[in-house]
């Protein structure tokens, strides 16, 4: 039998697992092990209180408290794209400084995503998680009481907004993935994902609405807030932190360093263009999130219709909502019946999503001049196809990378999608709607101008959908491999392990199960 002695910091603790078999029947429990002699009993990590396993009934309280704050976390995001016209008149901005409003949120969200990432994967995360809402929340909060002086302010504390998305959505999935495994863990990631649709489409109908019920803006804005206390009191109460792994059997699993950590992910093709794949969704979803309503508004205008800014955002966001919860139950269905024949189809699926989308999406582009009911008939079933990627990207993310490296892993996605995608496609839909709009005949600010000039910058989204589709496909060729060669190092198969230095706790040797 090969001995292996890995890494340990000055945190951890080892300890013998015991077995437990309670009435609850626990969804995390210990790997079943072969009762061969010459082995030694499993042996655990445990950081901070992680030793209670929990109960089924408990595991999907957790997940319910995990969907609603990640639905409160889209819900605001997109709260300023229901209410962008009022904004706009406001701070008297432009299309660019529109852009950039979301442009903003989503660096600070990206910058922050590595540094929670490496917390998470070392320290308690639920309370990661609670500073981080907590901070959100008063950000949030302070952000709605900007005088139309100080755009510039009101632009700093949205971009701090996403400081505290960025310490969940970097967290959660990996509770998730320890709380759950196989199809269980598919459906909940479903659970989880539906809230990115919900989320979003109610932050466009409850953020207009408040706006149009106050005769302020800015109330719509303060909705949310509160919402995010009863989120902070929901973590410290109810969320239980499960232990690292556990699972999957990951009982052998440690830490290595945040540069090791990068070095395997950086090899894992999987990962990588899965990655770059959602890049480009969120490239194509932060585009629409920002411009399709306020373009709508423009497409009715044009037609000699007068809009109305919050029907407009009412109807985007119930299309978003439909579209959102169809494309996602779809997506994660799909995955789970067809990977019973093909252990592809997850990344064959997204990239069916993204191919799919194209034609739509171009085509609601086209008849936006014509028909507003075609054009909303085509943008849901364009969104439909999109969304069917959310919660496969996540599962896919989740068993190609171990146990000890997903928040990283998740924070490395963030980074990469949205510096590439979202962070940017906001703001850059915007500059080249102004730049094309000096060429046009006529004052630059008339919804006519405004209408043709978004709708060319808008015809780039079309593109990124078919360049997405490729990168799943490109995921498809090596999704077999690296799925085998995370599960083998998840359950301490030596053939699987990296080279890591032989080294133990007290002169203590840690043994690995050898098949």
């Amino acid at each position: 039998m090969s001995q292996n002695f890995p890494p340990f910091d000055d945190t951890v603790q080892l300890e013998i697992m015991p077995v437990d078999f309670s009435d609850e029947s626990p969804i995390i429990q210990s790997a079943d092990y072969n009762s061969d002699e010459d082995m030694l009993p499993p042996v655990v990590m445990r950081t901070g209180n992680q030793d209670e396993e929990i109960g089924k009934r408990k595991g999907y309280f957790i997940i319910a408290v995990l969907f609603f704050i990640n639905l409160l976390n889209y819900m605001d995001r997109f709260t300023i794209a229901g209410v962008l016209k009022d904004i706009q008149n406001f701070y008297d901005i432009e299309n660019r400084e529109d852009g950039l409003l979301q442009t903003i949120f989503i660096a600070s969200y990206m910058v922050f995503s590595p540094i929670f990432g490496y917390l998470g994967d070392r320290y308690v995360r639920k309370f990661i998680m609670t500073g981080g809402i907590l901070f959100w929340t008063v950000v949030t909060f302070a952000g709605s009481f900007v005088p139309k002086e100080y755009f510039y302010i009101f632009l700093i504390l949205r971009g701090l907004v996403g400081v505290g998305e960025a310490s969940y959505s970097t967290i959660a999935p990996t509770i998730i993935a320890d709380l759950f495994a196989k199809e269980q863990r598919t459906r909940m990631l479903m659970i989880f994902y539906f809230a990115i649709p919900v989320g979003s489409g109610l932050g466009y109908i409850v953020g207009s609405n408040v706006a149009k019920l106050f005769g302020q803006w800015q109330y719509a804005l303060r909705v949310t807030p509160i919402l995010g206390l009863i989120c902070v009191a929901m973590i410290i109460f109810i969320v239980k932190e499960p232990k690292r792994g556990m699972s999957e059997g990951g009982t052998n699993l440690h830490h290595t360093s945040f540069l090791t950590d990068l070095k395997e992910l950086v090899k894992n093709k999987s990962f990588i263009f899965s990655t770059l794949g959602f890049t480009c969704v969120a490239f194509v979803t932060g585009a629409l999130a920002l411009w399709a309503a306020l373009f709508m508004q423009d497409s009715i205008s044009i037609q000699g219709s007068k809009p109305d800014q919050a029907s407009v955002s009412l109807l985007f966001g119930v299309i978003t909502v439909i579209a959102g919860f169809v494309g996602v139950a779809l997506g994660a269905e799909g995955s789970r019946r067809l990977k019973q024949y093909n252990p592809r189809a997850d990344p064959l699926i997204c990239a069916f999503g993204m191919l799919s989308c194209t034609p739509f999406l171009f085509f609601a582009l086209v008849f936006s001049e014509h028909n507003t009911a075609a054009t909303w008939a085509l943008i849901f079933i364009g969104e439909t196809f999109l969304c069917l990627n959310w919660s496969i990207v996540a599962d896919i993310l989740l068993y190609v990378v171990i146990p000890t490296r997903r928040s990283t892993a998740e924070a490395f996605q963030i980074l990469t999608s949205h510096a590439l995608g979202d962070a940017g496609s906001p703001y850059l839909i915007g500059q080249v709607a102004d730049l094309l709009s000096s060429n046009f005949k006529g004052d630059p600010q008339s919804p006519q101008v405004q209408f043709y000039t978004l709708q060319l910058a808008l015809y780039i989204t079309p593109f990124i959908c078919v360049l997405g589709g490729a990168f799943f496909l490109a995921t498809a060729l090596f999704i077999e491999d690296d799925k085998e060669k995370a599960n083998k190092l998840t359950q301490g198969i030596v053939d699987a392990v990296e080279s890591l230095p032989e080294r133990g706790i007290d002169g203590i040797p840690i043994l690995f199960r050898v098949q």
